[in-house]
């Protein structure tokens, strides 16, 4: 899609991911949107338990990963 557009990053497309961590498959989707690339990824409720502190640092720094609050407070931080 970012050739299609005609864009340089992929975090450049009009994309938001706010992903409600409740079930396993949710960790396949995470890994591979971070595979491509994507950054401002919203989490929640939690962080996975799986990630130790060291390594949800280093995703957060890098990939700007953020926790979900409520639904009111995501919808408003998604579109702006």
């Amino acid at each position: 899609m970012k050739e299609a557009f005609g864009l340089e990053d992929i975090n450049q497309l009009p994309i938001a991911f706010d992903i409600a961590w409740y079930e396993q498959k949710a960790v396949a989707v995470l890994l591979a949107l971070l595979s491509l690339g994507f950054k401002n990824i919203r989490l929640g409720p939690t962080l996975p338990a799986f990630l130790s502190p060291n390594v949800a640092k280093v995703i957060v720094d890098t990939f700007g990963l953020q926790p979900i609050s409520n639904p009111d407070d995501d919808v408003k931080a998604i579109i702006g």
